[in-house]
């Protein structure tokens, strides 16, 4: 086990962030990792279901991704408004920051708004001259790596296939290889997280233990519930479904139906006892993504298979290639 933050570290070729989606959603190629051999495989995702048992059961998140991004009318502000907390006032994250200080003006569609707050997070709390649902115009917020702007194709794209609880700010990525007959093939359930901007932001310290995540708002339902509990083995689909399920997980290993927000930071050593399989994209160096599926797979053995997956020119992120972990 290893807390240090330079632990979870990798050198990725530029090239091989995938700046768009592949035709298809279901051509992605799938790192086969099989924990017990520290055994590695080549497959594609529509493969899947060609690896799972009797009994198993694929865990989804259905949350739905907000058209969150917004610019300011002079193109000189770019927001992500995370939420709405009334009438006229919203939660956003601004860039650059400098430009929005406590007091300072903007113009979304010709209505001002201004800073009442900033919070600790750095997070913007803003005040508008009039009531406007700022998602209307809004865009998918594509995560910066991606390096150019989101259009039309995004909208449906950055988006499983699946998902119907609108609330997040990123997508459930791991989903987003999904199609409606691959999807009615396996059985399977829903939970819902809405991804927040805490799930992204850096870890500072170089002791991870250290590092705080944001709460983020989850919910399972009794079918789900009910479906988790009777199945064999569980196979959460992303990181933020382990995280639904790992938090949810009551001392005699049952999930109930609930709502509730999680903070839960998964790293080794950590023990998991909700989860016995799991599908996830390729993660950012350093980031808690890759802590957590560290802790699923093991360190060592998992950046052993970044590094061959980077010899094989695996599409790496969100609009990337995927892994499946047993």
């Amino acid at each position: 086990m290893s807390v240090r933050l330079s632990d979870y570290d990798y050198e990725l070729p530029q090239e091989l962030i995938a700046q768009r989606p592949l035709r298809r959603r279901e051509d992605s190629r799938m790192m086969m990792l099989h924990r017990a051999e520290r055994a590695i495989e080549h497959r594609q995702f529509r493969e899947l279901k060609t690896f799972l048992r009797p009994g198993d059961l694929l865990v989804l998140n259905d949350t739905r991704v907000l058209p969150a991004r917004r610019f300011s009318d002079d193109g000189a502000v770019e927001f992500l408004f995370l939420e709405r907390l009334g009438p006229k006032r919203w939660k956003c994250l601004v860039k650059p920051g400098r430009k929005m200080r406590v007091g300072a003006t903007a113009k979304i569609d010709n209505v001002t708004l201004w800073v009442e707050k900033i919070t600790s997070d750095g997070e913007r709390v803003v005040a508008l001259e009039k009531d406007v649902d700022l998602y209307a115009g809004g865009s998918m917020p594509l995560p910066p790596y991606i390096t150019r702007p989101s259009d039309e194709k995004d909208a449906a794209r950055y988006q499983t296939v699946f998902g119907h609880a609108a609330g997040a700010i990123a997508a459930p990525t791991a989903g987003l290889h999904f199609t409606p007959r691959i999807l009615s093939e396996i059985p399977h359930t829903f939970v819902t997280l809405h991804v927040g901007p805490g799930t992204f932001l850096p870890v500072r310290s170089d002791n991870i233990a250290a590092h705080r995540m944001q709460a983020e708002r989850f919910s399972i339902s009794p079918e789900a519930s009910n479906k988790i509990n009777e199945a064999r083995r569980i196979i959460a689909v992303g990181t933020t479904t382990v995280r639904t399920l790992e938090s949810a997980i009551r001392a005699d290993g049952e999930i109930l139906a609930q709502e509730g927000a999680t903070d839960l930071l998964i790293y080794p050593p950590y023990r998991f006892r909700a989860v016995d399989g799991l599908l996830t994209n390729f993660h950012l160096p350093r980031s808690t993504l890759l802590m957590l599926v560290s802790a699923f797979a093991g360190r060592e053995f998992l950046l052993r298979a970044y590094r061959e997956a980077i010899c094989e020119r695996y599409r790496f992120y969100s609009y990337g290639d995927c892994m499946l972990i047993l």
